[in-house]
């Protein structure tokens, strides 16, 4: 059995799931994704299985995989927006994912991001390594409105962090878990407009299907309560890269913290880095030692469900 492993964080990081893969016996290749639509095609069809990443499973890779040896697509994480399902579907290849493993973690990397901006603890960092002792005027974040579009299981955990902190938590989501919210006092919005209208920071926890593409685009803008933090720890594609950058220009946006670009590794150049109040981080959300086991074991596990040794 010959086996891609495309996942970064799996291949990185030491730990029990490497050696549950290593001891089944199988030939493992490494690439390091996210790879192309054009690379997959070149080997896919030599493969029974690949544990992926974020790489373009799409239709055509789907098909050369079929015409081959693929038995199985066990995607590394959550998000299946880079995996043509319907394909997989027709092509009778089952696909596999990691859910319910990751949330705690990244909902850690929303507050991460957040109160590394409102601390001013990146600059100030810089300053002190520099020999500077420049001493900025940073920000509470207690009694702030946080809205958090999507309350599953990541945006579940970030409200419950969220009210340690002191915040008033409200949100969207088209499930309404009642029990959930009463315990926790959140506040449902009857939609996202009323949602953007109220939050100090948002925080988007929501998958990437059609309807939530470019949620926030420029159109919402003159919706946003001025001064706004938006927190992307979900997809790229959530996001309309313009509508961030006019955003902060008019001041209407104070800061855009991502986890996630539409281009990863993030292109030169890239229009983000001109500014300050853009914090990127390299999609290390869920990149802890802790979670990387988790979620590679289970995608090792879902992938011994269809190939043996």
């Amino acid at each position: 059995m010959k086996i891609l492993l495309t996942s970064t964080s799996f291949q990185d990081t030491p730990g029990n799931h490497q050696v549950l893969l290593e001891n089944q016996g199988f030939q493992i290749d490494e690439l390091r994704g996210p790879l192309k639509e054009e690379v997959l095609l070149d080997v896919i069809d030599r493969y029974d299985g690949i544990i992926c990443g974020d790489d373009e499973i799409t239709r055509r890779v789907i098909e050369k995989g079929a015409q081959g040896k693929l038995k199985i697509i066990s995607k590394y994480g959550i998000g299946l927006d880079k995996v043509d399902l319907e394909a997989a579907r027709f092509f009778k290849i089952p696909v596999e994912n990691c859910p319910g493993v990751n949330q705690i973690t990244v909902a850690e990397h929303v507050f991460a991001l957040l109160l590394s901006f409102v601390k001013n603890i990146i600059p100030e960092n810089e300053y002190v390594q520099n020999q500077q002792w420049e001493r900025l005027i940073g920000n509470d974040i207690y009694g702030k409105t946080l809205g958090i579009i999507g309350l599953g299981s990541v945006g579940k955990q970030v409200a419950i962090r969220a009210a340690a902190f002191g915040l008033k938590v409200i949100a969207y989501d088209t499930f309404h878990d009642a029990d959930f919210a009463k315990k926790h006092t959140i506040n449902y919005c009857g939609n996202v407009n009323e949602l953007l209208s109220q939050s100090d920071i948002i925080s988007l926890n929501v998958s990437l299907f059609p309807e939530t593409t470019n949620m926030i685009n420029s159109s919402i803008l003159n919706i946003l309560k001025p001064g706004v933090i938006v927190i992307n720890t979900a997809r790229a594609g959530l996001v309309e890269q313009e509508a961030i950058l006019k955003g902060i220009d008019s001041k209407i946006i104070k800061a855009y913290l991502t986890d996630v670009l539409e281009e990863e590794p993030m292109v030169k150049d890239h229009p983000f880095l001109q500014y300050k109040n853009i914090v990127i981080t390299p999609h290390i959300g869920s990149r802890t030692y802790e979670n990387v086991e988790r979620q590679g074991t289970m995608a090792v596990e879902n992938l011994l469900k269809y190939i043996g040794k």
